[in-house]
């Protein structure tokens, strides 16, 4: 009678886990939709501030640059600055000598955050820029990244995220899981959330946000480790929602190994979590309060590490009562214990992963990505999904402190890009 009464507590509080997938699966259809149509292209209009924080990157520096003074853009309309910051190599030397305005922070630098605090104040806002784009050192820049978000913000967007493609998609397994990651993320989540008209995800780089903004915010505050995902909240909290503008392209330099792969995500999943306990309570309430969906559908974002956490302790509840249940029949057989548990077990592995690898291919298969190029992330795939779990369960109990930079090597050029 007690496993019975369980069992049935077990599957009540797991209806709100199913309504939540059903709710993120629904959305994400609408990422299946014909591109929406961009933004009338506009003339030059916006003066941008176009902002690199840069450490230990003289490797790829220079191509970067390259990659922006090379837009079809009014080069008077726009400046490169970047930020070099705990370096111990020749960032600086190279961004200067390809023509980049150095900006050197003050203090001890711990973040991203910290060096774009600075720039928005001393810059920024305190000259006569219209918007600020934020890169990360190993991006290539598209030459029409500026000319589409010139559009974006001439009709009426305050911030805006572009494309972040891969520069290494097939280099290793890992670069290949991320790759499909990101393609997810800007079809399932951004792409479908633009065609409803709710926010999509500032990424890290490659993102538009003007200075009357920035004003309206104060300048730019953020203190978690995932400063993309903060200010992506913070503008959904003042009413604002991030454009997609696909046309906009980046590419990024993904992590080669596991090991990379581990340090960079245990930073995501600290932020996320961060994220969660600094601006639950405001998106919520901003929902109740003024009945905005972009802050209800963000909330429900930043649940995601609390719904993981759910599940795994549901999953664990509902294995031991199953070991403990009366069992069940299947095709004249009775299991039961042990070996409904096993079978259960197994038939959850095998299910997912065969769905993650499916659907990690029909990502690809839409991205018009060569299968067989990027055959090792997805049978990777999954991998990369567990890790996340684990990587999301260890920062419940410790959160990661520190920010650790990720080494970029990648000598590829935008021309290499293109003819690819």
């Amino acid at each position: 009678m007690v496993t019975l009464i369980l069992t049935r507590i077990v599957f009540v509080l797991s209806i709100p886990l199913c309504l939540y997938a059903v709710y993120f699966g629904v959305v994400a259809l609408f990422g299946l939709r014909k591109k929406l149509p961009a933004a009338p292209q506009a003339k030059p209009e916006k003066r941008f501030a176009l902002v690199v924080a840069a450490r230990n990157e003289a490797a790829v520096i220079g191509h970067l640059v390259d990659s922006l003074y090379g837009q079809d853009y009014p080069r008077e309309l726009y400046e490169v600055i970047v930020a070099p910051n705990n370096c111990t190599d020749d960032t600086e030397a190279v961004a200067a000598g390809r023509g980049a305005r150095i900006f050197r922070p003050e203090g001890v630098i711990r973040s991203k955050g910290e060096v774009l605090t600075q720039v928005v104040d001393k810059i920024v806002l305190a000259e006569e820029f219209d918007a600020m784009c934020v890169f990360d050192a190993d991006n290539l820049v598209d030459g029409q990244f500026l000319a589409r978000m010139n559009d974006a913000l001439v009709s009426g967007a305050q911030v805006a995220q572009g494309f972040r493609d891969s520069k290494n998609p097939e280099q290793s397994a890992i670069s290949g899981c991320y790759s499909i990651c990101y393609w997810m993320l800007n079809r399932f989540y951004n792409g479908a959330r633009s065609a409803l008209h709710l926010s999509a995800l500032v990424n890290g780089s490659g993102f538009a946000v003007t200075t009357a903004l920035l004003r309206r915010l104060g300048g730019w505050h953020t203190v978690t480790m995932t400063e993309d995902y903060e200010f992506s909240a913070q503008c959904a909290m003042l009413g604002e929602r991030v454009h997609f503008v696909p046309e906009a392209l980046i590419y990024d330099e993904q992590p080669l190994t596991f090991r990379q792969s581990w340090k960079q995500r245990r930073r995501w999943t600290t932020g996320s979590l961060q994220g969660l306990q600094n601006y639950g309570h405001g998106l919520f309430s901003s929902f109740v309060l003024h009945g905005s969906l972009i802050c209800l559908d963000m909330y429900l974002t930043f649940l995601v590490p609390m719904v993981q956490l759910a599940s795994v302790v549901l999953g664990i509840a509902g294995l031991v009562l199953t070991l403990l249940g009366s069992g069940i029949t299947f095709g004249g057989i009775m299991l039961h214990g042990m070996m409904l548990a096993a079978l259960m077990t197994a038939g959850g592995f095998v299910a997912s992963v065969v769905g993650s690898a499916v659907f990690a291919a029909f990502t690809v298969a839409l991205k018009n990505e060569s299968l067989s190029g990027m055959a090792k992330g997805i049978l990777a795939y999954w991998v990369f999904l567990m890790s996340q779990m684990v990587l999301m369960l260890l920062s419940f109990v410790k959160k990661q402190e520190k920010w650790e930079p990720i080494a970029h090597t990648s000598a590829k050029r935008l021309e290499d890009m293109r003819t690819a």
